[in-house]
């Protein structure tokens, strides 16, 4: 879907005739944060799963040299 000059041009048009231009600043102002806000959620919705990835491989590598520093202590202490 293009939009060409003209078409941005008639949607503004309508949006201050509905609006009135004293409430275009406003208007602007919460689009903005609106946006913004949208923006954010993406962002933290694709850091999540990276993330949850990250902190499953560390506690995997945890567990993982934990149960080898048990199996090395009984290795140990069947040489006694």
């Amino acid at each position: 879907m293009n939009l060409g000059m003209t078409e941005i041009v008639l949607i503004l048009v309508v949006v201050l005739l509905m609006f009135g231009p004293s409430k275009l600043p406003s208007l602007g102002k919460s689009m903005g944060e609106a946006i913004r806000g949208f923006k954010k959620g993406l962002n933290e919705i694709e850091e999540k799963p990276a993330e949850i990835v990250r902190e499953t491989k560390d506690s995997l590598n945890d567990s993982t040299q934990s149960s080898e520093s048990t199996s090395q202590k009984n290795h140990d202490k069947n040489k006694v």
